[in-house]
């Protein structure tokens, strides 16, 4: 079984202006994520748009990827769903593809509880795909509900398949029970780009890595910043993470907008932001499907200033996205061009 450490990226699904899967775009960005230093990479969780690709896209996606990464870096398949039998399906096709490693968000909507989100979902999938690794992916402000330690430690206890979680509950007494129930041997990735660094140097939670939305744009400065912590390098580490501050910010981006009767609170939610953000810099990304739409301006102006803040004052962190997909990020950033079109009139 793997060995978690370091920075893995949870991949934008790129589309066409027709809003199909853009194949090309995808061997792109795992090109871009590879050459960069990443450790493997998430196809298809929340930020590859998941919700809105059926299951055919949902496999060709995860083949793809795989089939781009080679053994270059772990590619790690998001099967999870709401249907403990899709979820069976789905990790069944990434096995037959050659996945090793599949990732399964608490089911969403129908809201299990944690002692069946065990028993009736992670459970069929470890005992049938014993030579996949299983990471359960507790989020709880997007599923409704969540896998308490104690019954992940009981997975850990009886599947060796079950050695790793995706932490996004944004609960640091939490993890703190899965590190101590759960034991030494087990690994916690932050799902929580903003959270990352006190995640993986808090000696009562020890954090081995992140399954990172940033690192779709800044993937060497994320990789740099888990590898200077597990070697023990905080201080070069915590001056990596302020300069990644800014873009941690925008993964979702909240705004006051104004109707005809009023003001309303708008939250851009991931990875609306990030591929606003790809579009602009030039990077494959296209639009994202329905229901997600569009950032307003405001959010839009939120996302510039954050971005520019990094251009300006650690030019290092975006420089390969120039040399990679040969663009020039001082135009792209300043000129209205660029993002025309990417907002609500």
């Amino acid at each position: 079984m793997v060995k978690f450490s370091g920075c893995y990226t949870a991949l934008v699904t790129p589309m066409n202006n027709n809003q199909q899967v853009d194949y090309e775009g995808l061997r792109s960005l795992v090109d871009f994520q590879i050459k960069e230093g990443v450790r493997g990479i998430l196809a298809v969780g929340t930020t590859g748009e998941s919700p809105t690709l059926d299951w055919n896209e949902h496999s060709k996606v995860i083949e793809k990827v795989h089939e781009y990464a080679g053994n270059k870096c772990l590619t790690i398949a998001g099967t999870g769903s709401n249907s403990t039998q899709e979820t069976i399906e789905g990790t069944a096709h990434a096995q037959d593809a050659g996945v090793t490693c599949v990732l399964l968000v608490d089911p969403y909507y129908n809201g299990p509880s944690s002692l069946e989100i065990r028993r009736e979902y992670i459970e069929p999938v470890a005992s049938r795909f014993p030579d996949v690794q299983v990471i359960p992916y507790i989020i709880p402000g997007r599923t409704g509900t969540q896998l308490y330690p104690q019954d992940l430690a009981v997975l850990h206890q009886q599947y060796p398949n079950v050695r790793c979680v995706k932490e996004a509950t944004g609960d640091l007494a939490n993890m703190e029970l899965t590190r101590q129930l759960c034991g030494e041997d087990f690994d916690i990735l932050s799902g929580d780009d903003d959270k990352t660094y006190a995640m993986m140097t808090s000696p009562d939670i020890g954090a081995s890595g992140v399954i990172s939305v940033v690192s779709n744009i800044a993937p060497r400065a994320v990789a740099n910043m888990t590898h200077y912590i597990l070697d023990g390098n905080e201080e070069v580490a915590s001056r990596i993470a302020q300069a990644l501050q800014p873009l941690f910010s925008i993964v979702t981006v909240k705004t006051q907008e104004q109707t005809p009767f009023g003001q309303v609170a708008c939250k851009a939610r991931n990875p609306l932001a990030y591929k606003t953000l790809m579009n602009i810099l030039g990077m494959p990304s296209g639009p994202c499907r329905q229901p997600l739409g569009r950032m307003t301006r405001n959010g839009l102006e939120v996302v510039l200033a954050n971005v520019r803040k990094v251009y300006e004052n650690n030019p290092e962190i975006l420089q390969p996205i120039a040399e990679y997909f040969n663009v020039d990020l001082k135009e792209r950033l300043y000129n209205e061009r660029y993002w025309q079109g990417l907002t609500y009139a």
